[in-house]
């Protein structure tokens, strides 16, 4: 079959990063017969997929200009609606994986590599290292954000009246527009964000929205972007303007 007669779905409602397409690619490469154990599902009279939008992308993007036959199914007996719900059913990730078990079993493969999301499990600090007189290490794991709960609203997200009541108070001051404008910009920092709500609708986001509430910092899942993106640097000012000194990055 020529991968130019399949059509991604416009409805598909799961996405793939750049970074976990690369790796299905690799996936691909290294253990093709996938394919044929899991083929591309497809409306045979529109050429949608149905299910394998991300295989089919990994596929054309390695150049593939034709697949085998059996590589792509076609749902010949599915009603539009139950096309509509196989499209759901066939993105909904169940189960959770037994991390002992793949440590214990499946050790000689390269899971992250897979695509994967591995936990990171914090290190042990040596005896040496500890400080009997600070309870915290400065080794931290990377948060795991899984749904706990409803979706929170928008305006659960954040409080934003004293903000308001600052607003308020500087649109009546009597003084020039510039200042005003430097003082609301200003006031923007008693907005305050309720991280537990927003850590839970993170969880519950599309891929684009956690992509965008990671580049803002609303949550970290990965350090060293976070270093990448300036947050420690804001950290290491703020912490240098009060004559105190930012852990070395060693230590992190």
């Amino acid at each position: 079959m020529k991968t130019s007669k399949l059509k991604f779905n416009p409805n598909n409602p799961r996405k793939c990063s750049k970074d976990k397409l690369e790796k299905l690619m690799r996936s691909i490469e290294s253990l093709p017969e996938m394919m044929k154990l899991r083929p591309i599902v497809y409306d045979p009279e529109t050429m949608h997929v149905l299910g394998g939008n991300q295989r089919l992308a990994a596929i054309r993007k390695l150049g593939m200009k034709e697949i085998p036959d059996e590589w792509a199914i076609a749902a010949t007996d599915l009603t539009p609606e139950q096309q509509k719900e196989f499209v759901l059913r066939d993105n909904v990730q169940l189960g959770e994986w037994d991390f002992e078990v793949l440590s214990a079993e499946f050790d000689e493969f390269d899971l992250e590599e897979m695509g994967m999301d591995m936990p990171d499990i914090e290190e042990t600090v040596p005896d040496t290292e500890k400080d009997d007189d600070n309870p915290y290490t400065k080794l931290v794991a990377t948060p795991i954000y899984e749904i706990t709960g409803e979706k929170p609203a928008i305006s659960d997200l954040y409080d934003t009246d004293k903000y308001k009541s600052l607003i308020s108070e500087i649109e009546k001051a009597n003084i020039p527009q510039a200042e005003k404008d430097f003082l609301s910009i200003a006031a923007q920092r008693h907005i305050v964000f309720r991280y537990d709500k927003i850590a839970e609708f993170y969880a519950h986001s599309t891929p684009e929205t956690q992509q965008l509430m990671e580049n803002s910092a609303l949550v970290i899942i990965d350090f060293q972007k976070a270093i990448e993106l300036g947050y420690v640097k804001l950290a290491k000012d703020i912490a240098a303007q009060y004559g105190e000194t930012y852990p070395d990055e060693d230590a992190r």
